[in-house]
């Protein structure tokens, strides 16, 4: 394992995962942490051992639990939005990996924990995560995505109801609106994201990245546009590789 201050590498059976690593912070985030991340998912997009990401936070307790209120709290107008210019660069990086990144939510995922975990393919939860938006509890509002991403996974009107009431939901909740995909014990956590992340490094690497682009992308568009765009790279996987041994594989074994 590689140990850069605030964020850990390491790879393991094709996956690089990323460890938010301020435990006594509940791994809240700081302008050193978000350069270290943006660093990192370089890193890991030039690694060719790497085939899909995993980001969590270090110890039990917390994914991420927010911001450092202690960075931000002599931040005058001008500053507040430096800083969250500087967040967004490392969200834009989770958002824009070409790679699958897979947000393994070990605790709390709060505030800006929240908003760098929906920047991720999708979210996987401890039964002991809890999720929100608490911002409003000290007088500002989300920064890093919240307002815009929130509300495309869960609905307008739950969102608002979340971001202005800064209340919380428990990892079921948080399943039962859509907001992640799996819930697992704390004791089977890390071995359930494993075996996701694994079968999914087993896959083309370049048809994944071209899935995330025709659904980022298309997400965005009309879907006629969005059609025409997957249409451009169903095209594109036919100039790789894994095409054709994959499909001269399904053919030999139909014949068999």
């Amino acid at each position: 394992m590689e140990k850069r201050d605030v964020v850990l590498y390491e790879i393991k059976e094709c996956v690089a995962i990323i460890t938010i690593n301020r435990p006594d912070a509940l791994n809240a985030l700081n302008r050193d942490v978000n350069v270290k991340l943006v660093q990192l998912l370089d890193d890991a997009e030039k690694d060719e051992q790497a085939k899909v990401i995993v980001l969590t936070g270090s110890g039990t307790k917390a994914f991420v639990a927010g911001g450092d209120i202690n960075e931000m709290a002599n931040l005058d107008a001008i500053g507040a939005r430096n800083y969250a210019l500087q967040a967004k660069r490392a969200v834009d990086a989770l958002y824009t990996c070409s790679k699958p990144v897979i947000a393994a939510i070990n605790g709390l995922c709060l505030g800006g924990g929240l908003e760098y975990a929906m920047a991720c393919d999708f979210r996987v939860a401890s039964e002991n995560a809890k999720f929100g938006q608490p911002e409003i509890n000290i007088g500002i509002m989300p920064g890093s995505g919240g307002t815009q991403r929130l509300p495309r996974y869960i609905g307008m009107g739950k969102a608002k109801e979340l971001i202005f009431t800064g209340a919380m939901v428990t990892a079921s909740e948080a399943l039962s609106l859509g907001l992640v995909n799996h819930v697992f014990s704390k004791e089977s956590f890390m071995e359930e994201i494993m075996s996701i992340a694994t079968t999914i490094a087993g896959k083309s690497a370049v048809a994944l990245s071209l899935i995330k682009t025709a659904m980022d992308r298309g997400a965005q568009v009309d879907i006629e546009s969005g059609s025409l765009l997957e249409i451009d790279c169903f095209g594109l996987c036919f100039a790789t590789d894994e095409q054709k041994k994959g499909m001269d594989k399904f053919i030999n074994k139909k014949k068999g």
